[in-house]
């Protein structure tokens, strides 16, 4: 290795030791340890000394040669990084997601998917059929004393397509001409982190990039005062499925591409705003030292670690007014705050959806909510239908909100959680379920008032027309005017993408 001194415990013996300046030498153990490391320069003092750090660059170029691209444009010392899919694989349906993440597995036989079978053996020995040789979670153990627990809520029929929706949901039900419902989701994890992990990267690999992350690298992000990647998180109804941050990292991406979360009360974005007796004025000044200092190292350096520094501050400074701007809904009419059912700022779910609209209209690029409330192992009946209330109007409020404003056409909401929940009881509960589960979509092109695929008779696993958590990226790419199979990024030597080695665009649902 460049730059490396092989150490011995016989200080008689000399090794061969090739230096960062200069060809191998014979470095006798009995000398001054001094003298030994003054022989040996540190690499970084060689390669800072030595073309520009021509060296850094070389080996940048042979580990992650994007890293590299990624600082043509720094959206400060560059042209805006406008993405690196140009021109776009296909006509362009929709501008951004809006990702509604039901955390801790919404029951799609509560909510979504009603199975009038289930409902006839409600108390009666799950068929051995279904279960046997499955993975069923924490009833594993309990094959033979399983039983069927029926869906807890009534269905109703919505709209002219008639599409049926849980009573637990009435709002959401209202808009059921714009939902394209899908009743035959399945991952491949069974517990909350890794179904996560697999939901937001494609894999339940920890340390690869979020979907968020490949939207920013690949289109850019469409706002000049704010992060294009944000996610907030609201609570309620259930227990408070833990969320990691890593969810909506950016991997081995540029760090500039991660998500950035936004809290929901106080200050939204900690240690943006200026420290009491500092002003907007003072702050563009200690930033604009700073800035100099990291333009003057990354002469020698060019790390595009730094080149992301330099942009992440400037956006910081822009965030210090654009975000209070954001966050206060005073100028928002009555009518909409009573449609949201919030008057903003108190950190729920409703609140937070009213911001996604706001952050939407701001050009963000990719909006995360996250709802933890929905792991309902026992309880479920009445817990569900708490954890509904909270989100329904809400919900059904952003999709209004933006289809008014002439914004849903181009924009892909997508609602669901993780995983669905057993046709199987656990008390008066369910168990996590990978086989089968539902989600919906809405608005930037796909079809309004239908549903796709199906699960079997019980809902336990997805029968016809499949969609796997990758078809669903995929689909989401496609409809970003992405193909999922070249939005690529090398690393350690393996091109790596969103839906990994596996996805497929489901064509059916396209308007």
């Amino acid at each position: 290795m460049v730059g490396s001194v092989l150490i011995c415990a016989d200080s008689s013996r000399t090794v061969a030791c090739r230096t960062s300046a200069h060809p191998p030498q014979r470095v006798s153990f009995g000398m001054n340890i001094l003298d030994a490391l003054r022989l040996e320069q540190s690499r970084r003092s060689f390669l800072s000394r030595t073309s520009s750090g021509i060296g850094t660059l070389a080996l940048s170029s042979i580990m992650a040669p994007d890293l590299l691209r990624a600082q043509e444009g720094d959206g400060v010392t560059g042209p805006k990084w406008e993405g690196v899919v140009k021109p776009l694989h296909f006509p362009q349906k929709c501008k951004r997601v809006i990702h509604l993440c039901m955390a801790g597995g919404a029951s799609h036989l509560e909510t979504l998917d009603y199975k009038e079978k289930l409902a006839a053996l409600d108390g009666k020995p799950m068929p051995k059929s279904f279960t046997e040789g499955q993975p069923i979670a924490q009833l594993q153990g309990q094959r033979n004393s399983l039983k069927c627990l029926a869906p807890q809520h009534k269905f109703v029929q919505h709209g002219q397509s008639g599409l049926a929706v849980s009573s637990i949901l009435p709002h959401i039900g209202s808009m059921a001409d714009d939902l394209c419902i899908i009743n035959s989701l399945h991952t491949d994890q069974i517990n909350h982190d890794p179904a996560h992990t697999l939901m937001n990267t494609g894999t339940s690999i920890p340390g690869r990039p979020s979907m968020g992350s490949w939207m920013l690298y690949g289109l850019g992000n469409a706002s000049e005062n704010l992060p294009g990647y944000v996610v907030m998180t609201s609570v309620g109804g259930g227990q408070s499925q833990p969320i990691a941050s890593r969810q909506w990292h950016s991997g081995f991406l540029p760090s500039r591409f991660q998500g950035v979360e936004f809290r929901s009360t106080g200050d939204p974005v900690l240690y943006v705003k200026s420290p009491n007796g500092v002003s907007l004025s003072q702050q563009r000044d200690v930033i604009d030292a700073v800035q100099s200092l990291n333009r003057i190292g990354n002469q020698s350096f060019q790390d595009p670690e730094v080149t992301t520094r330099i942009a992440q501050y400037e956006l910081a400074f822009r965030m210090q007014t654009s975000v209070p701007e954001l966050m206060d809904v005073s100028g928002e009419p009555k009518h909409i705050l009573e449609m949201y059912g919030t008057q903003g700022g108190d950190g729920s779910y409703a609140s937070n959806c009213l911001l996604a609209r706001r952050l939407a209209e701001r050009g963000v690029r990719f909006i995360q909510l996250y709802h933890r409330g929905w792991d309902h192992h026992g309880g479920i009946k009445k817990a569900s239908a708490v954890t509904a209330k909270i989100v329904d109007q809400g919900t059904a409020a952003l999709l209004k909100d933006l289809k008014q404003r002439d914004m849903l056409d181009e924009t892909l909401v997508i609602w669901g959680g993780e995983f669905g929940r057993t046709p199987m009881a656990q008390g008066s509960g369910r168990d996590h379920h990978i086989k089968g589960f539902s989600t919906w979509m809405a608005g930037g092109g796909v079809k309004g008032g239908i549903r796709h695929g199906a699960t079997d008779e019980l809902g336990y696993a997805a029968v016809e027309d499949k969609v796997h958590v990758n078809d669903l990226h995929a689909t989401m790419l496609r409809l970003l005017g992405i193909n999922h199979e070249k939005l690529t990024y090398r690393f350690q030597g393996r091109d790596f993408r969103l839906t990994d080695v596996s996805g497929h665009v489901v064509e059916k649902i396209l308007a």
